[in-house]
């Protein structure tokens, strides 16, 4: 239930207008068990919930740690489906990857979480689930969790009104998770229409898998391309409403002999230059289902000069977790 739903259910039981929030502080930000852990709550209202309502902990069915720290989980919903979520170590705190739908529609070329196409949206339950399935696994003195990406298995933005309810609980500070806005990140394909939504209803930080300058190389990568090519797509980035020190990171996965020339970059430094925009390089994880390769080092970091050069700020971003399949492009759902 939303904050709305759940203040009709109190005034509908006759109970005082403050338990809806009370209730809703005790499941997110105190991350109650059970209701009778709700000890500044009634016992009679707490057994009234507990006639009408359940508290299903996130079932993690399976944990694998990396040789450089990340942490993925293989959740089992209620229907049995599954997905990962990927904990990434940084300096002095975690950074969560979570999941928006079970599978993927978008069927980009170098994934693997779209090879078998989209399963279903996740609820906003779910994705919430997956916060609160790792909070629970995190060691007391661990470092704290701090920033959350919406960049595993789904499109974010094809799943818009759950994962948008999501985000609202993420960020609210009365009773929810408490993450600041410029912590939370979503990476989208580029769902151009709902670019201008995303803007309208959040102050998340918006991140755009790019991966092309130019609509033929792009449309064999991204199927998504055929139908927002990308004059749509730099235009919606273009408008996006962004605080005065707010850029738009664009992910740009280096292919080798796809995507990784000189000229690649040139075009790409010129596609982008109407937008507030900075760019992270991500060297292609290989995967046994991807007759693609990475380039060489010195061709990634060629590529990376091109871009400083024309006065970008572009990051080469090594992905964490590939000997677990965990990195980016690497997640399946799989047990």
């Amino acid at each position: 239930m939303d904050r709305t739903r759940l203040a009709e259910w109190v005034a509908a039981q006759g109970l005082p207008k403050f338990r809806n929030e009370q209730i809703l502080r005790w499941l997110y930000a105190r991350r109650a068990k059970s209701f009778h852990d709700m000890t500044d709550i009634s016992k009679p209202t707490r057994q009234l919930l507990d006639r009408h309502f359940t508290i299903t902990p996130p079932m993690i069915s399976r944990e694998e740690t990396s040789a450089d720290g990340s942490r993925k989980y293989l959740f089992v919903l209620k229907d049995g489906n599954t997905i990962e979520s990927v904990l990434i170590p940084e300096r002095n705190h975690y950074t969560l990857c979570i999941s928006t739908q079970v599978g993927c529609a978008m069927g980009c070329r170098f994934c693997m979480t779209g090879k078998n196409g989209l399963t279903r949206n996740l609820s906003k339950a779910e994705i919430l689930d997956q916060i609160q399935g790792v909070y629970e696994e995190l060691p007391e003195d661990a470092p704290p969790l701090t920033n959350i990406v919406l960049m595993g298995m789904g499109e974010p933005l094809a799943n818009y009104e759950n994962v948008r309810r999501a985000i609202d609980l993420m960020t609210d500070n009365r009773i929810g998770l408490g993450f600041s806005n410029r912590r939370i990140t979503l990476s989208t394909a580029g769902i151009v229409p709902r670019l201008k939504d995303l803007a309208r209803d959040t102050k998340i930080r918006l991140a755009v898998s790019l991966n092309a300058g130019d609509n033929e190389t792009r449309d064999m990568l991204m199927p998504i391309n055929r139908k927002y090519p990308l004059e749509q797509l730099i235009a919606a980035c273009t408008e996006y409403s962004l605080s005065p020190r707010d850029r738009i990171t664009f992910e740009y996965i280096l292919i080798k002999d796809v995507n990784d020339r000189i000229e690649d970059a040139r075009r790409l430094a010129r596609l982008l230059r109407p937008v507030k925009a900075k760019i992270n390089l991500i060297p292609f994880n290989e995967h046994p289902e991807s007759g693609f390769k990475r380039p060489e080092e010195s061709v990634i970091e060629a590529f990376q000069a091109e871009l400083l050069q024309k006065h970008y700020t572009a990051v080469i971003r090594w992905s964490k977790g590939g000997d677990i399949s965990a990195a980016c492009g690497q997640l399946r759902g799989k047990g």
